[in-house]
């Protein structure tokens, strides 16, 4: 019996990460605010059309908003905010899925010239 290990399929490709932050709004009254989930759901649309490997993950925790390290200097005060790779790329307002589109394509580019995680 071979002891070699199978690598993971996604191996050496590169991986984006991506944080939607948005919690409930005074607006909408609800256990999520629509217009955060419509970002939400844009957003994992655009990973699939692209076939890229994402980590997405949804920050609705106001205070893990204001204390997110990556924010650095910004308050984001107005939801929903969009960070792809660690940039602020889109806050206070729903992004058209051209943009999500655009806005992840441009961080994969700059992942490349500087040497963005892979797996």
């Amino acid at each position: 019996m071979s002891s070699i290990k199978k690598r993971p399929s996604n191996y050496g490709r590169e991986v984006v990460n991506i944080k939607i932050m948005g919690f409930t709004c005074n607006v909408c009254l609800g256990p999520k605010c629509t217009v955060c989930q419509k970002l939400s759901d844009t957003t994992k649309e655009v990973v699939g059309e692209l076939g890229i490997d994402a980590n997405i993950e949804e920050i609705k925790d106001i205070l893990t908003i204001a204390r997110y390290p990556g924010l650095k200097g910004c308050c984001l005060l107005n939801v929903p905010g969009l960070v792809v790779n660690g940039r602020l790329v889109c806050a206070g307002r729903l992004p058209s899925k051209e943009e999500v589109t655009q806005f992840i394509i441009n961080a994969r580019v700059d992942g490349r010239k500087t040497g963005a995680s892979k797996l």
